[in-house]
This record gives C-alpha cells, structure tokens and sequence, in this order.
C-alpha cells in the first residue's frame, strides 16, 4: 500500500466550495414493502473504501479505486483492485488500476473490465481533479491497459455497456480552467459514447436534466438513470431513460424518495435503487430500497437495508442484489468493507 494524504471530510470541501446540498423530501403517499427476505452478510471486503462503482465481469464483482479510511474520516483516492467470488464468498487482489482514483466508473464490456473517468486526490487543498482516463483490464492477462482518453473530463457518471458501444451520462465537468475543488466543477446532461472496437468517443443524445451521484442499470435495451443529486439543489427523484436505438430520453415515474449517492442494480425484468446520503441537520445516510416495474411504470418498497450506505457499489449477481462498501454516516465518515445481498422473492 502507499501512503495516503491526511484525513479529508468530503462535506468540507463540498460546503467549503459553495455547495449546497439540501435533504431531500420524502413522498406523502405510502408504498407497501414487497415480499421480500432480509439483507444478509457476507465476507467483508479486504479493505474499507467507499465512492466506488463495481462492475461484474467472468462471474466475479470488481471493486478498483475509491476513497480508502484514514481513521474515521476518508483518507486518498486508491488504486487498489479487488474481486469476489460467490461461489467460495472471498475476495482476492486483482493487477492494481494504473494510478489511483477515487469516483471511476467500472465498466465490464465484451469481455474486458474499463474504468473510466473519476477524480485524483493530488493534496489536501486539491481533492477533486477530475480525469479522463480510459484503462481497460485484461482478465486472463491481469493486467490494465490504456486507452484514449476521452473528449472531456468526467466523474460520479452513470455508466453502461449497450450492445457495442459504452455509454457515459451525466455526472460533473468543470466549470472553467480550475480543477482543484468541488467548487471547481458543476453538473451536466452530457452523454458520451466509446466504442472499443474503433477506439472512438462520440457523443449521443444529452440526459433530460443535469445531475451527479445517480445510479442506473439496464433492462430489455433500455438505460434507466435514477436518483442523485445536483451541486447547488440537492437531492433528486428523478427517473430518466434512454432508448439507444432511437437515440432518445424520457422521463419515467420519479423516485418516492430522492436519493443522492445511491446505488441501483437490474435483475430480470426490474430496477432495484437503494442506499444514499443527505447533508443537512447533520447530514445521514438511507436505508431505503426500492424497486421499479417499467410494465407499469410504478415504485415500490423494497426490503431495508441491513446497513444503510451511501457511496456504495450495486450490481446483481446469480439471481441477488449486492450491496458492496460505501460510507455508513454521511460524507466521509465511517468508511464501511461490507458485502452484503438480498434475492427478491
């Protein structure tokens, strides 16, 4: 392990920046919990790490980069990478990423692991140096690799492999020639696209509304984006799908809670969405989970987190959903290693 800057609070910098980040307002009406088993434990993670978005590749879940604990607080960004398997429910360390990162994007596509995008922590006074890097992990070789960067610079996206192509949306870009701070950067729409057989990044049809820290998945063709939040307003519900055959957005029945820093994974025909943070009246994480029915356009209660996280990791897995690190207080406290799942009824 290298040495790691000294103790940062997220929220400092955010505030610090002119941030300001509201809770969000829970839904009046009610929602019925679905049927659904409890969260349960599995072996914790080798490390505590949270700003982390795993990715599934050859059966494994992959964790790279991410802000690693210094004490109570978060420390630097990491190049550590990490892989569990279900099947003996352990984790082993994996060829590290090429310099560390904290917010990259993992991306498994065509039987490659990418990880895009994030932010460098290169002092105490320069957190949030956005990137633009695209390295791409080879599994049988266990090795990274560099790809081109992108057109711009990118972090707290949502990400997907849509048949040949990976999809880039929304998230932060600079606001000017700074790119040092939180303050340094603003939400975007922007929606970038690589194709790793050309080695070329274009563009495609911008996001329906400006955001960062959401999460999505896809399900039958279709790229659901859900939740996050925005630099000055806080804590969004917003669903919002993309139809990459016709290179179009629309806006779906929103979140019954905003959530900001949460996680979604699909399994068969649904989206899960769960966890997130809010930062005001001390700030706190949510336990909530929900689940979305595209056939009926609908949000549901799902089962409560057994350890409520924001900054976590989602993906789904042999029939469970997988909860993966994150922060168990708001911000950069209490950095959390653990795994755990739930298999919806």
């Amino acid at each position: 392990m290298t040495s790691q800057p000294s103790p940062i609070s997220r929220r400092t910098f955010a505030v610090a920046s002119g941030a300001s980040i509201l809770t969000a307002m829970v839904a009046t009406r009610s929602f019925a919990f679905e049927d659904k088993p409890s969260w349960e434990a599995r072996t914790a993670m080798l490390y505590k790490v949270q700003e982390i978005y795993p990715a599934v590749l050859d059966g494994k879940i992959h964790v790279a980069g991410g802000f690693l604990a210094a004490g109570n607080k978060i420390g630097g960004s990491t190049f550590y990478h990490i892989a569990y398997d279900p099947v003996t429910d352990t984790w082993e360390g994996k060829a590290s990423l090429l310099s560390d990162r904290h917010h990259p994007n993992l991306v498994a596509h065509q039987g490659m692991l990418y990880a895009l995008g994030g932010f460098k922590v290169k002092s105490a006074r320069e957190v949030w140096s956005m990137q633009s890097q695209t390295w791409v992990y080879d599994p049988t070789a266990d090795r990274w690799s560099e790809g081109p960067f992108a057109p711009e610079r990118h972090g707290e996206t949502v990400c997907a492999s849509i048949g040949d192509l990976i999809h880039v949306v929304g998230g932060r870009g600079l606001k000017g020639t700074r790119n040092k701070s939180y303050g340094d950067h603003d939400d975007t729409d922007r929606h970038l696209v690589f194709d790793a057989v050309t080695a070329a990044w274009t563009n495609a049809a911008p996001a329906l509304s400006k955001r960062n820290s959401a999460a999505g998945a896809l399900i039958d063709g279709l790229f659901y984006v859900a939740g996050g939040r925005t630099v000055e307003g806080g804590n969004v519900a917003d669903l919002e799908i993309y139809d990459p055959q016709e290179d179009k957005w629309r806006s779906g029945a929103p979140m019954p809670q905003a959530q900001g820093g949460l996680a979604a994974a699909a399994l068969g025909d649904k989206l899960y969405a769960f966890g997130g943070e809010y930062f005001n009246d001390g700030g706190g994480v949510y336990p909530d989970s929900w689940v979305y029915d595209p056939a009926t356009d609908q949000w549901q209660a799902s089962s409560p987190m057994l350890t409520p996280r924001h900054g976590l990791g989602g993906v789904a897995l042999d029939g469970w959903i997988y909860a993966i690190g994150g922060g168990e207080k708001a911000s950069g406290n209490a950095t959390s290693d653990k795994l755990e799942r739930f298999r919806p009824a």
